[in-house]
Formats: C-alpha cells, sequence, structure tokens
C-alpha cells in the first residue's frame, strides 16, 4: 500500500508540473489527465481515498479546459464514490456538481442515477426529508426518460419516507398512482395488492372510517381480485376494530395477519400508531353501559 501511495503521489507531482507548464495547443491538460487518471487508480490501490478523490477533482478541471463535460462529471462521480467511505455530504457535493453536467449535455438518466445514489446517502444517514426529495428528482427524470419500473421503486421510496413523516395522504397518493400503473403490465400485476395495502394502512393512519371504507371500494373497482386477497380482509378487519375503537380486537387481528405474513418494520410502525391512538380515544370515550 505505501508503494502505490508513493506511486500516486509522483503521478499526481507530474500532474501538476504539466499543468503549470505552458502549451500552445493545450495538450498539457490531455497529458495531466492520463497522469492524474494514474494518480488516482495508485491512491485508491492504497486506500487512500480523500487522496484518491481530490485528484478526481483536479482531473474534472482538466476536463472542463478540454470542453469535455461528460468526462468532467465522470471524475466528480469517482471523487464521491471516494468521499463516500468518509465524508458522505462531500459526495453528496461531488454528485450534485456531476448530475448538473449530465443535465446539461443531456444525459437526464444518468443525471436520475446520480440523484438516486445522493438519496441513498441520506437514507443511510437517516435523514428522511432529504432522502425523500432526492428520491423524488430521480422519479421525475426516470419517468421523463421512459425508464417507469426504476421511476416506481424511487416513487415508492418516498411514499414510505412520506408515510414515516406522517404525510399520509402524499404517501396514499404515490402508491395508488403506481398500482394503477402497475395494472397494466402483466409482469408488475402481482405487485399490485402489496401497493394498495400500504395505501389502506396509510388511510388508516388518518383513523376515518368512512375515507377507509371508500379507499377499500375504490381499490376494488382498480383490483377486481383485491377482495378476495388476505390483505384485504386485513385492511377491513382493521378499519372494524377502529369503527369499535377495540384496542383488544386490532391486536389480534395483527398478530392473526402476522402469523401469515410478516409484518415488516415499516407497516408495524404505522400500525403501532394507530394503536396507540385507539387506546387514547378509548380513554376518552369509556364505554358507558
Amino acid at each position: 500500500m505505501a508503494d502505490s501511495e508513493a506511486r500516486g503521489a509522483e503521478y499526481e507531482k507530474k500532474a501538476d508540473k504539466k499543468l503549470g507548464g505552458w502549451s500552445v495547443f493545450g495538450g498539457k491538460y490531455d497529458d495531466a489527465a492520463d497522469l492524474l487518471e494514474k494518480a488516482a487508480n495508485s491512491y485508491k490501490l492504497a486506500k487512500s481515498w480523500n487522496k484518491a478523490a481530490n485528484v478526481y477533482i483536479k482531473l474534472a478541471n482538466c476536463q472542463l479546459k478540454l470542453d469535455s463535460k461528460h468526462e468532467a462529471a465522470s471524475a466528480y462521480v469517482d471523487a464521491a464514490n471516494c468521499y463516500k467511505k468518509s465524508q458522505p455530504q462531500e459526495a453528496v457535493r461531488m454528485l450534485n456538481l456531476a448530475i448538473n453536467m449530465f443535465e446539461d449535455i443531456g444525459r437526464l438518466s444518468m443525471a436520475a442515477k446520480h440523484y438516486k445514489d445522493i438519496a441513498d446517502i441520506y437514507e443511510k444517514e437517516e435523514n428522511v426529508e432529504r432522502a425523500m426529495e432526492y428520491y423524488e428528482k430521480a422519479a421525475e427524470l426516470y419517468s421523463g426518460e421512459g425508464i417507469d419500473s426504476t421511476a416506481n421503486q424511487c416513487k415508492i421510496k418516498v411514499a414510505q419516507f412520506a408515510a414515516q413523516l406522517e404525510q399520509y395522504n402524499k404517501a396514499i397518493t404515490i402508491y395508488e398512482d403506481v398500482a394503477k400503473q402497475s395494472m397494466s403490465n402483466n409482469l408488475l400485476k402481482y405487485s399490485v395488492k402489496g401497493y394498495l395495502l400500504n395505501a389502506g394502512l396509510c388511510q388508516i393512519c388518518g383513523k376515518d372510517v368512512v375515507a377507509i371504507n371508500n379507499a377499500l371500494e375504490k381499490y376494488q373497482e382498480l383490483d377486481p381480485t383485491f377482495s378476495s386477497t388476505r390483505e384485504f380482509k386485513f385492511l377491513m378487519d382493521l378499519a372494524s376494530a377502529i369503527d369499535e375503537v377495540d384496542v383488544v380486537k386490532f391486536t389480534d387481528i395483527v398478530k392473526e395477519y402476522d402469523s401469515m405474513s410478516r409484518i415488516d418494520q415499516w407497516k408495524t410502525t404505522l400500525l403501532l400508531r394507530v394503536k396507540n391512538a385507539l387506546k387514547l380515544k378509548e380513554v376518552e370515550e369509556p364505554d358507558l353501559l
């Protein structure tokens, strides 16, 4: 590793010397770019990630001098990948620089990919608001490019985060829209009941039984097979427990469903919110009989 770092430093030194020199035709930038590529690779072999990132930034500047925006953007992405190891916010900054360039040259699917990369960084840092913001940007570009499958993956992420932030109407709209799109695709139809279940759980978080029942009617119209599913029965039973303000019944319904179809953490969070709200309502509205 020490040898690789030393080689990296030597290549970088030669590149800096080239850049500091004088050239009529700008050939120094081509020569320096080659040397900087070698320097960055050597630093990566030595696991000197920050040094590699700094070299990629120099490389991006060289490519801009050569009017090669695509190559410059790619260098910023390489810098971001190095920064991901230790400085995620610097990685975000580099990816945003790359995105601006990819958008300028019309490489919108590449821009979308890196919006998604930024969203992933924020998601790992549990910064839900920023993750949602960048997944939305990615979804918009992917949709514009006709890459619907990946666009929908990003939209579902947005819906999940929106529900976490108690933005239930936003989450419901997304789940319902994706379900509608999926109905027209034979490969995606199998996912519809899951989207409608998630939309229904967001409806239940609103604790408006009329709205829940109206939504379930709408979902049966959207997918005629939905009424025969375990997911539909689960939502109907939950709505009934909410209407009766019956915490024990609500808990038993959740346990029964979980014994057949494992409830993930996201759903558990939403169901606990509803259960806690029901407990409060039970205390506020005791049975007068």
